[in-house]
């Protein structure tokens, strides 16, 4: 049985790409991996929402790649697996929202591995944590953590939805699983404030250092500035990270040595 085709780009990437296939050039593109794509069909799949081409003032389409990628995502489960629009709708809703395609068709996307070391951004789950959205249910499940932890994670401001919204990113995913970790050796979410409080003085500082980067006119440096901002905060994250990793290490070696 062979497994569903690979992960699509975010929605975002898709919007913020440059479009400029026509859907002419799209169906060229794919009829010889799916000999019976037709444009009807792809406007069928606009239609239905599956995929989001822009449009010019005079209203022709223009797709990007990563629109053709989702539309070659559509037509191998469809062809291979038989799964039907709606499946595959939710699973282009979960993708969108930075889950993995299912392991076996029929089965639910999964929320990607953490690794067991953050990057160089400091990010477990592969520079993805920020784009994952999760609803609060999927967070308790894949948490292990129970709604009265999370609430009282909350109420301490250790956690918090993504903007104040209904979603909860990779990070906050991170943070209620340590917290679980942590509760069975009788830690409370009360005690873990000092936690968010050391990290946002840490973010304090990058601030600092990155803050007069975004100021500066495109000229001023190599590279644009917002580039360069993130390259510094990234990197500093990085260092931020390793310090406490080490401070934590040497404090935990003179305790147990």
């Amino acid at each position: 049985m062979t497994s569903l085709p690979g992960p699509v780009p975010p929605r975002s990437a898709r919007r913020g790409g440059q479009p400029g296939m026509t859907i002419g050039e799209v169906m060229a593109q794919l009829s010889g991996e799916f000999p019976d794509i037709s444009i009807s069909k792809i406007r069928f799949l606009e239609e239905q929402g599956l995929v989001e081409p822009q449009r010019t003032p005079a209203g022709y389409r223009k797709f990007s790649a990563e629109d053709v990628e989702r539309l070659r995502y559509v037509l191998g489960a469809q062809r291979d697996h038989y799964l039907p629009l709606r499946v595959i709708r939710e699973h282009l809703e979960a993708l969108d929202r930075g889950f993995e395609p299912p392991a076996l068709p029929g089965a639910a996307p999964v929320v990607p591995a953490a690794g067991d070391a953050p990057g160089a951004d400091g990010d477990r789950f592969g520079g993805r944590a920020g784009r994952l959205r999760l609803t609060r249910g999927e967070l308790l499940r894949d948490s292990g953590a129970s709604e009265e932890l999370l609430q009282a994670l909350e109420t301490f401001g250790v956690v918090a939805p993504v903007a104040g919204g209904p979603w909860f990113d990779g990070e906050a995913l991170e943070v209620v699983r340590a917290a679980a970790g942590l509760a069975a050796f009788g830690i409370e979410a009360r005690h873990l404030r000092a936690f968010r409080t050391a990290a946002d003085r840490e973010l304090a500082l990058v601030e600092q250092v990155v803050a007069p980067l975004q100021r500066q006119r495109p000229g001023e440096q190599t590279g644009r500035p917002a580039e360069r901002a993130g390259e510094v905060a990234r990197q500093m994250a990085a260092l931020c990270v390793r310090l406490h990793t080490a401070l934590v290490a040497g404090g935990l070696s003179r305790m147990t040595g």
